[in-house]
């Protein structure tokens, strides 16, 4: 049996969000496609471009310690996106579409944020100085494109969802 380190922990969770970036990057088309807002169509489509990056960052990270990048499946992103999906069908042609998907955007964010937030911490406790540049630069997008979403929320989007009701 393989002992319990945090080297173990670190690449367990590396192949989780690996799983994870690969399954947001096939749901982001189907979001921007569905989107109302040109804003926010142009959100998910930039995150689209940015998410690939975030994919080869984690390909590299994998490199640094030695390993194959696999992914392991992930029920939680299964989950949010999910309910996404859901969402992007029951809230279809309604004012309150954009606010939905925003909504489910931000779990997604979220889910990620916590992700590397945590993947950071333990890659400089290894003295992973490399990869924990690389997990860095992804959280501050990851961060950043969930301040774009609470603007483009809170410009427009909910308001509008608000007003047709």
């Amino acid at each position: 049996m393989k002992t319990k380190t945090l080297e173990v922990l670190f690449h367990e969770t590396l192949k989780d969000i690996y799983y994870a970036e690969r399954k947001i990057l096939r749901a982001l088309p189907k979001m921007a496609r569905g989107a109302q807002s040109p804003e926010l169509r142009a959100a998910f489509e930039k995150h689209e471009e940015e998410t690939q990056g975030h994919v080869e960052r984690l390909q590299q990270v994998f490199d640094l310690i030695g390993k194959p990048a696999r992914g392991k499946t992930c029920p939680a992103i299964d989950g949010i996106i999910e309910e996404g999906e859901e969402a992007l069908q029951a809230f279809a042609d309604t004012p309150a579409l954009d606010a939905s998907l925003v909504a489910a955007a931000q779990a997604v964010e979220h889910y990620e944020i916590a992700r590397y937030g945590t993947l950071c911490r333990w890659a400089q406790v290894m003295g992973l100085k490399d990869a924990a540049k690389l997990l860095e630069q992804t959280l501050q997008e990851e961060s950043m494109t969930d301040e774009v979403l609470t603007r483009i929320a809170d410009g427009s989007v909910n308001q509008t969802a608000l007003q047709a009701a």
